[in-house]
């Protein structure tokens, strides 16, 4: 048995240092990294890029809402034409820094706001997939099981990746709780390191408002934002390792 550790990093832009990346990247075996447009700038894609080459762990693209202000997590009414067009423009910038490493892009995860609405809104899900599959249909795309997003993978063909949220919390639908409620985050390391032990040997996850959540995992995300990002990392793949669970990319 195995399962991918990725992390949503990449993050930093201009002057401004976002994230853990020079911390967590060691512990992780993907990295998902923003591309411009709710983080990210050129020097600081190339900076991440080459982190990751350096610590040997697969790069993925983390496209977004056009929301640097609001680091990408405000929902924005774009059509289906300008989220594929979005899409493609952001995963050939960071394809354009992997080539000069020699790197291949590993895999496409949207960020925030937009992974969310393509959770719920299926014209959403189809640009987003159909836009991967026009850039590399080899290129895999990880998506929240149980959703229209997944559907929309599948039906464009593609090689659709299941993820899940150690320290994010879900609600009974399925669905992550909106950051808003209180505790949706898990900011314990130990707290995450159970629910991703259940998570990938039980296949369920506690609900925030009551029950328990199916989930599958083949892929657990770390948020490269949360305050001790690297601790929680940490402690989730140690867990793992302990319980003989193989962490590798997917």
């Amino acid at each position: 048995m195995f399962v991918d550790l990725n992390v949503d990093a990449g993050e930093s832009y201009g002057t401004f240092t976002y994230g853990h990346d020079r911390e967590i990247f060691p512990l992780v075996t993907s990295v998902n990294l923003a591309c411009g447009f709710h983080g990210g700038s050129p020097t600081r894609i190339r900076e991440a890029v080459a982190l990751a080459k350096a610590h040997g762990v697969a790069v993925g693209a983390h496209p977004g809402f056009p929301d640097l202000v609001g680091f990408g997590r405000r929902d924005m009414a774009l059509s289906p034409e300008e989220v594929y067009a979005d899409l493609l423009y952001q995963i050939g910038a960071l394809y354009a820094f992997l080539k000069t490493e020699g790197l291949s892009l590993h895999h496409v995860k949207p960020h925030g706001a937009l992974y969310l609405r393509a959770c719920r809104d299926r014209e959403t899900a189809r640009a987003i997939a159909e836009a991967v599959k026009a850039f590399d249909p080899e290129v895999p795309l990880v998506v929240l099981p149980g959703t229209v997003y997944e559907e929309e993978a599948r039906r464009a063909g593609l090689r659709v990746v299941l993820e899940a949220f150690p320290e994010r919390a879900y609600l009974r639908n399925g669905q992550l709780a909106p950051r808003s409620l209180p505790g949706s985050w898990i900011s314990d390391p130990k707290e995450a390191a159970r629910r991703a032990l259940r998570m990938v040997l039980e296949r369920k996850v506690e609900a925030l408002d009551g029950g328990e959540v199916e989930v599958k995992a083949e892929t657990l995300c770390i948020h490269g934002d949360n305050p001790n990002a690297p601790e929680v990392a940490l402690a989730v793949r140690r867990a793992l390792e302990e319980a003989g669970i193989e962490v590798k990319p997917f």
